[in-house]
């Protein structure tokens, strides 16, 4: 019986998934679709959470838009995120950054490489 899930788990992961972790700065494309129009919006910030694993991994993507804190979760291999690219790597010291939350101004995450 298991073998049977692992199978239909397997057949809904998406391959296309880029190595990021949290502290990265990613863009996430995202299908949209607005009556019978479909077309893809990026939405671009810090991740701030990767949660579960297997084919229910959810990741938290926060950003400021216009002085208000914007965050979307969105499941790892949905079939409406279009794609995601890593545009900056950061190097973070913890696993969910929850306290960006409660920081009022610009907080610079380091970038993973450099020292």
């Amino acid at each position: 019986m298991a073998n049977v899930i692992d199978k239909i788990t397997e057949k809904q992961m998406n391959p296309n998934i880029p190595e990021f972790r949290v502290g990265d700065t990613v863009r996430v494309d995202v299908k949209i679709i607005e009556g019978k129009r479909e077309r893809i919006q990026a939405f671009e910030g810090t991740v701030i959470a990767r949660k579960g694993g297997g084919v229910s991994e959810t990741f938290t993507v926060r950003k400021v838009s216009y002085g208000v804190g914007v965050e979307r979760i969105f499941p790892m291999h949905s079939p409406k995120i279009a794609n995601i690219t890593v545009v900056k790597k950061g190097k973070v010291r913890r696993a969910k950054l929850n306290f960006l939350r409660n920081v009022v101004g610009q907080y610079r995450i380091k970038e993973r490489g450099q020292k």
